[in-house]
């Protein structure tokens, strides 16, 4: 039914007290309320959770939970913990969202109950200034469970460009204390990696109402050198192989590669290229393999020779 999807928003904050009113007023502004806002500051030392009592301590669509500093993760797990809605959107909180993005992405978890997890583009601002998106229109990305294990592929966005049904958040972060511990930054990549492993389904809708902040700050974006994308890179693998051994999945998976890129309505050619490569790692006769490659290229080049032609027409 238009409309019946409901929405519980959690904002984690670590020291961000300079932003974090913009960011709440945000999706306070958003055309499609949300059920539920929740405030989830993880210890901060610079005032933020005395600005937060006296702003928002007695209203009453926000939830303040104020505690000792546990990490990314442990904020997520506390605010989802707390969830009712059946959509929940995470917002850091030095973003902040334009007031159509609740309406836009709740347009398509309402047509679209099959769908697990959408995620949109981004506009850059502060100390850089662009737009970062997986695609230049939308794309139903299936099923993604295939190229996720063999390629640590990320079908996703940073955290407050993501979204998810409440059962996949409750179970992607369902993780022992020996993976969770090692996720106090970064911790979407546990929803984007989980959520692709554990079969859920993957939207890319490009709203143009996410605004992520570039500063100092930030934890993965200011930290970014060979070391820590290296250990960043070491600690996705051994998340995905948790997931993966929690399903089942082993390489016996490249079996099912044509029928997961089938699941594909209408795939980008960058993705036909990277089930094309996955079909290739089959262990079976190259010729066979180069056959099952063409046969997954083939349509989708037709498809934009197609397009590139109607486009030519009408210039």
């Amino acid at each position: 039914m238009s409309g019946s999807t409901t929405f519980s928003v959690v904002i984690t904050s670590y020291n961000y007290r300079a932003y974090i009113e913009q960011t709440i007023e945000s999706v306070l502004a958003q055309t499609r309320a949300p059920t539920q806002l929740i405030v989830v500051d993880d210890g901060s030392s610079d005032g933020t959770p005395a600005l937060l009592r006296e702003r928002y301590g007695s209203h009453a669509q926000v939830t303040l939970l104020l505690g000792e500093n546990g990490g990314q993760l442990a904020a997520f797990l506390r605010g989802l913990a707390h969830c009712t809605g059946d959509v929940v959107c995470f917002l850091d909180a030095d973003d902040y969202w334009s007031p159509q993005y609740l309406d836009q992405i709740g347009a398509l978890y309402d047509a679209r109950p099959d769908v697990d997890f959408a995620f949109s583009d981004l506009h850059l601002f502060g100390d850089e200034q662009r737009r970062m998106g997986f695609a230049d229109r939308p794309v139903d990305l299936g099923y993604t469970a295939i190229s996720t294990f063999m390629l640590a592929q990320w079908y996703g966005a940073p955290t407050s460009a993501i979204s998810l049904r409440r059962p996949m958040a409750q179970r992607v972060l369902d993780l022992p204390e020996r993976i969770a511990r090692t996720w106090k930054l970064s911790a979407d990549n546990c929803l984007v990696f989980g959520t692709s492993v554990l079969g859920g389904r993957k939207y890319y809708l490009p709203t143009g109402q996410v605004h992520y902040r570039i500063h100092g700050k930030n934890g993965w974006w200011g930290q970014r050198t060979r070391v820590n994308e290296y250990h960043n890179r070491m600690r996705s693998r051994a998340l995905i192989q948790h997931y993966a051994a929690s399903v089942g999945l082993d390489e016996r998976s490249l079996e099912s590669v044509k029928h997961e890129f089938k699941t594909k309505p209408d795939p980008t050619w960058r993705e036909a290229r990277r089930y094309a490569m996955l079909v290739r790692m089959r262990r079976d006769s190259w010729w066979r393999n180069l056959e099952r490659a063409v046969s997954i290229l083939w349509p989708v080049w037709k498809r934009r020779s197609r397009i590139a032609k109607e486009y030519r027409g009408l210039q």
